[in-house]
């Protein structure tokens, strides 16, 4: 069985191909409709996913009630609150499909099962965490630390699928800005692209 969002979400150099084929064995096809819930608040995670098709994004309720994105999703990523899953604790995360979705499902126990049998999927973990969490350090940062135009424009240019499919209220609150605020710098940026 070979898969590009597979292949691409395992890609790691000391993999031996038959271990690949166990692991992409292991993984099972499902489909989810936009709007569907693949997580919810206060609910334990019992697996992850690598998102072949589609959008998905994860939320929080803030104190007043308000959704707030965390991440969105996007192809050939996987879907997954590492907290929740491995630690086995209620997840405080909603994720949720903004599209039809097609994925890969991985259980936790069938995950758990391989760790222990394939050193190299224990290597390929530790190395998927570290880029993780290198990536959420990153994005902490740049929210202090970059304009909120800077921050649409790294968003579109590393995941345009989300300017083209998310509601524009999503996009707001996962970069930390009003409705009303991500409206004007989309204008600015059509009226004026040279002056960003």
């Amino acid at each position: 069985m070979t898969n590009k969002a597979l292949e691409i979400c395992y890609d790691f150099p000391f993999f031996l191909s038959e271990e690949l084929e166990e692991i992409f064995q292991a993984h099972e096809k499902v489909f989810f409709q936009k709007g569907d819930i693949i997580l919810e608040e206060g609910k334990t995670a019992n697996e992850y996913y690598i998102l072949e098709k589609g959008l998905a994004r994860s939320f929080v309720n803030d104190f007043n009630g308000n959704e707030v994105t965390t991440h969105f999703f996007v192809e050939n990523e996987i879907i997954i609150e590492v907290s929740s899953l491995f630690q086995r604790i209620p997840t405080q995360e909603n994720i949720v499909c903004i599209t039809d979705c097609e994925c890969w499902k991985f259980s936790f126990e069938t995950f758990q099962e391989l760790f222990h049998k394939i050193p190299n999927l224990r290597e390929w973990g530790r190395a998927w965490m570290s880029q993780q969490l290198f990536v959420y350090k990153q994005r902490s940062v740049e929210m202090f630390t970059l304009s909120a135009t800077k921050r649409y424009l790294n968003l579109l240019e590393q995941k345009p699928h989300v300017i083209q499919f998310a509601p524009l209220k999503q996009i707001a609150s996962f970069l930390g800005v009003t409705d009303t605020s991500l409206s004007r710098i989309r204008k600015e940026l059509v009226s004026h692209p040279k002056k960003i």
